[in-house]
């Protein structure tokens, strides 16, 4: 059997911390093979191992059949390893082209060769349907847009092997599918692909072999034509678990949220939402759906005081705060659960105990006289490191970047609703997670609803729309095009909404 990769017997230890012990893993020469398992199991700390960016205290790894060390990433770029990072490696105020050729700069006469790159880029992005700019800048494009980036990066560079962590975490459903038509041109031209996922559809529907990884121990490799996503999901968790989340009929109150007449620009100050009304009640949870770039992103900063509102009013409580700073907002009774953790959910050279004070720590509870209480913070953030089953390693002292992406994400959840806001939003609360982290948030929000709380619930999984939502509010071109309830919709009927069809159209089509 010729394998490409062979992981054998490694083991990574952080510390005393045992990341990875004793697992194995063989890739095959133009399969796709899944690592699977849940948060902070051990899967990116294994490929962070094959990339070069750990070194293993024991093991061994083998590229096509020859043992060898793989010291850093550049060693791993020269036996043909590439990686794609969950959390992307790149610079915020460069352009694409700029962060692609950082490290490999193609020059002439000693200058760097912009022009002569963003052509090559731009050739590589239309080979494999990737839409990027060369000359957009890193900071003005959407995640999903930054993460084709990071795969044109590691083409760029010649990779045979590409290591994916995460890969769909924060892509919208077309594009997810846009990315499996990609991987799969990749494997067609005879290129092999290790992808580090939880989702369980992907895996079954892209995948050919899966190696499954719980608490840091190899449990052992599935064909995936073999298997089904209850047993996978199983094996991953070592329990049963729970797909549909059970709930109760709403008891909508009193309205906590009012949008009337918004209107907000983006950073090159074109209109992306335009005249939107929302509203949102206690009890009750609503759903947002979309394809993103229709203008959530935007909504939800102008909501929450993070970006200006250009017209129009947001209501919180009866309360103005169209404009107002976003600790003003916070302190009308809002929680926000932020799309992206770094940029707004999370100081990561702050400790995980740090981060979680960071909403809180001026209020009289943590602070006497302008003096921070540090035991009470310690003791609040342990009590949510817990309740919440962050796994960090080393406590609350544990740095902010050192958790996976799925505990940073449990850590924010527990911050945001430890403080019980009477209106949480939610935006892409699941990215990156295992289906046990999503059961546990997805039970959060409705228990937050049936205390009487608002929610609003940003998405692009539509299947966790229609799940948790008590009524689904369609965006399409920074406008709430339709509202309707789950179980009066289809998913169906719910894309072609997203796509800009009204549903008159629809059923004049039928």
């Amino acid at each position: 059997m010729e394998y490409v990769i062979e992981m054998l017997g490694i083991r990574k230890e952080f510390g005393g911390f045992v990341a990875n012990n004793n697992i194995t893993l063989q890739l095959k020469k133009g399969e796709i093979h899944a690592l699977l398992g849940e948060n902070g199991a051990g899967k990116s700390t294994l490929m962070n191992v094959l990339f070069g960016l750990y070194q293993p205290e024991a093991g061994e790894i083998k590229v096509r059949g020859k043992s060898v060390k793989i010291t850093d990433p550049n060693v791993a770029n020269d036996l043909g390893i590439g990686m794609v990072h969950q959390h992307f490696m790149l610079v915020e105020n460069f352009t694409v082209t700029e962060n692609i050729i950082l490290g490999s700069e193609p020059t002439k006469v000693g200058v760097v060769n912009i022009k002569a790159a963003a052509k090559d880029i731009a050739a590589l992005s239309e080979k494999y349907g990737l839409d990027v700019d060369p000359y957009a800048k890193i900071e003005d494009i959407s995640v999903g847009m930054q993460q084709r980036v990071e795969i044109l990066k590691t083409l760029y560079r010649g990779a045979e092997i590409l290591i994916f962590d995460e890969p769909t975490a924060s892509l919208t459903p077309q594009e997810i599918t846009e990315l499996i038509q990609i991987m799969k041109r990749l494997i067609a031209e005879g290129k092999s692909i290790i992808l580090i996922t939880h989702k369980l559809k992907e895996i079954m529907e892209v995948s050919d072999r899966v190696t499954i990884i719980r608490k840091g121990e190899g449990i052992g490799t599935v064909v995936t034509s073999e298997t089904n996503p209850d047993q996978l999901a199983e094996l991953m968790v070592g329990r049963q678990v729970t797909f549909k989340t059970e709930k109760g009929a709403p008891n909508p109150t009193k309205e906590v949220l009012n949008v009337r007449d918004l209107f907000v620009v983006d950073y090159r100050g074109i209109d992306k939402v335009k005249g939107l009304n929302l509203s949102v009640r206690q009890g009750e949870i609503v759903g947002i759906a979309g394809i993103d770039g229709n203008g959530q992103s935007e909504l939800i900063e102008a909501i929450t005081g993070l970006r200006k509102v250009k017209s129009g009013k947001v209501m919180m409580n009866g309360i103005d705060v169209t404009n107002k700073k976003p600790r003003e907002v916070t302190k009308t009774g809002l929680g926000h659960i932020p799309q992206d953790r770094h940029k707004h959910g999370l100081v990561l050279d702050f400790s995980i105990g740090h981060n979680i004070a960071l909403q809180t720590y001026y209020t009289d509870e943590f602070s006497k006289f302008g003096v921070i209480d540090y035991k009470k913070i310690s003791k609040k953030a342990n009590q949510i490191i817990e309740e919440y089953d962050v796994r960090t390693g080393h406590g609350e002292s544990t740095p902010a970047r050192a958790l996976s992406g799925g505990n940073q994400q449990k850590a924010i959840i527990g911050r945001e609703v430890d403080r019980n806001p009477d209106l949480l939003i939610a935006a892409l609360p699941t990215r990156g997670l295992d289906v046990g982290a999503i059961e546990f948030i997805h039970r959060r929000l409705i228990e937050q609803r049936d205390k009487g709380k608002a929610v609003l619930l940003i998405s692009f999984e539509l299947d966790e729309v229609m799940n948790v939502s008590d009524r689904i509010a369609v965006i399409y071109d920074g406008q709430i095009v339709d509202t309707l309830e789950p179980r009066e919709t289809t998913e169906q009927e719910l894309g072609l909404l997203m796509a800009g069809q009204s549903r008159r159209a629809q059923k004049g089509d039928e």
